[in-house]
């Protein structure tokens, strides 16, 4: 397992690992980032191992799976826009759960840890592909360099969290051979079909869900992640993987992006992305 860095200057430690000259920054602080998350997570269901510790380890996410999304979300946003102090004590927090964990996925036989490393992984190049993806057919502006440069970025995320280095996909073309590889593993299991569930239709009160614009707003956001999933993933959940659905979707998602970007600042995106900002103004600043 990767130990965690320990040692930094103070200027390394205010500027985080990333830092605002970095194209991660442009792509989590972007506004397709909610859709990218939604749809790491539909993705990360199909393969049944990683999908089974979910299933079985957090079991409150089935009734109540707001806390998590937001957990989740913060856990991404602190490690992108943290100081590595924090980051490294939001890394030690998930690695300190997971060394715990474990099980036996009973579709494939197999008896695995949370934090075995090829889960890891595949986790890790699921938000990658899908947080890329979303940015990308929204509408940021990103050449090919840019997007090779966010996958060799996040080479450091999936190290923190405990995958060597030399095993993480570190360019585009590097990560579409990683998902070729790993697609005989994967399948559509009936924990895989209960998240698919849980993200287009997840639990609201009553109040909430006929009183409020929340059902349908959230319903938006989780049929754009759903259309954004590679063919591929979109038949394994038995929906159309058709070339017309990939074009309406970018559609979608651009407009959405933009609907997004004319809602006040603190709208956008989470306290901790502007906080990580306004902690390096006078650096080499990220357009917000």
């Amino acid at each position: 397992m990767t130990p965690l860095p320990r040692e930094w200057t103070a200027e390394e430690d205010r500027l985080g690992f990333f830092g605002p000259g970095s194209v991660t920054w442009r792509v989590h602080a972007d506004p397709s980032f909610s859709i990218g998350g939604l749809r790491a997570l539909l993705l990360q269901a199909l393969h049944p191992v990683a999908m089974d510790g979910v299933a079985r380890f957090s079991g409150a996410f089935r009734d109540e799976p707001w806390p998590r999304l937001i957990r989740t979300a913060a856990y991404v946003d602190t490690i992108t826009f943290g100081t590595r102090t924090e980051a490294v004590r939001a890394v030690a927090r998930v690695r300190g759960i997971h060394r715990r964990l474990g099980g036996v996925e009973e579709t494939t036989g197999r008896e695995y840890r949370v934090d075995d490393p090829d889960l890891l992984l595949w986790v890790h190049c699921c938000e990658v592909d899908s947080l890329l993806t979303a940015a990308r057919r929204g509408g940021l502006e990103l050449s090919d360099d840019d997007a090779d440069r966010y996958v060799a970025e996040q080479v450091t995320a999936a190290e923190l969290v405990g995958v060597e280095r030399a095993d993480v996909p570190s360019s585009v073309a590097e990560l579409a051979a990683y998902f070729e590889r790993v697609r005989p593993q994967l399948a559509a299991t009936p924990a895989a079909q209960d998240a698919y569930r849980l993200v287009l239709l997840p639990p609201m009160p009553t109040w909430v869900r006929y009183l409020t614009p929340a059902q349908p707003a959230w319903g938006g956001l989780a049929a754009l992640a759903v259309a954004l999933l590679p063919s591929w993933a979109r038949r394994m959940y038995s929906l159309p993987g058709l070339a017309l659905t990939d074009a309406a979707a970018t559609a979608a998602v651009r407009a959405f992006r933009q609907a997004t970007l004319r809602l006040p600042r603190a709208a956008r995106r989470s306290p901790i992305v502007w906080a990580g900002i306004d902690r390096v103004a006078g650096s080499e600043q990220l357009s917000a």
